[in-house]
């Protein structure tokens, strides 16, 4: 199984990758993430139809067929680490590739957010793109940490 963060935005701040660096070397050979960072179509004068078009034909691309999509969506479904360690195992287990996918500054196209396989929510709280994508995969990492019996999570 393989874990793609596909995430629409610009390059990261400098301290933002950094953190986001440290925790993707921390994962076993047998689970690696890797990110794919989509480009923000340029706001301008367009529609939000528009907008959402553009970004999506980006991130379909750069998600394999046959891969689970997982949005990150402020409505999707609220997890603990310990409900976030289930789902990885199940992913693990299904052995279906998975890409969770962080929106533009707009979030993402409302028909593609619909037929995600997977809707979660990362956080009550908005989020800059830059700290949802360490959130991301500190969490992916602490539910990784708690399937292995690592002593990095503790409840």
């Amino acid at each position: 199984m393989k874990l793609s963060i596909v995430a629409v935005g610009q390059r990261m701040p400098a301290w933002a990758q950094t953190a986001y660096d440290d925790y993707a070397k921390r994962f076993p050979p047998e689970l690696r993430v890797d990110i794919k960072t989509v480009k923000t179509e340029p706001r301008g004068s367009k529609t939000l139809e528009t907008l959402y078009q553009a970004e999506r034909g980006r991130i379909e691309a750069a998600i394999a067929r046959g891969t689970r999509i997982v949005v990150l969506d402020e409505r999707g479904t609220s997890l603990t680490t310990a409900a976030l360690a289930a789902r990885l195992t199940a992913w693990q287990r299904e052995g279906d590739d998975v890409a969770l996918v962080i929106g533009g500054p707009d979030g993402l196209d409302p028909a593609f957010r619909a037929a995600a396989h997977e809707r979660i929510r990362l956080s009550d709280l908005t989020l800059p793109h830059a700290m949802a994508r360490v959130l991301l995969i500190e969490q992916l990492y602490r539910a990784w940490s708690l399937n292995a019996g690592h002593p990095y999570h503790r409840e």
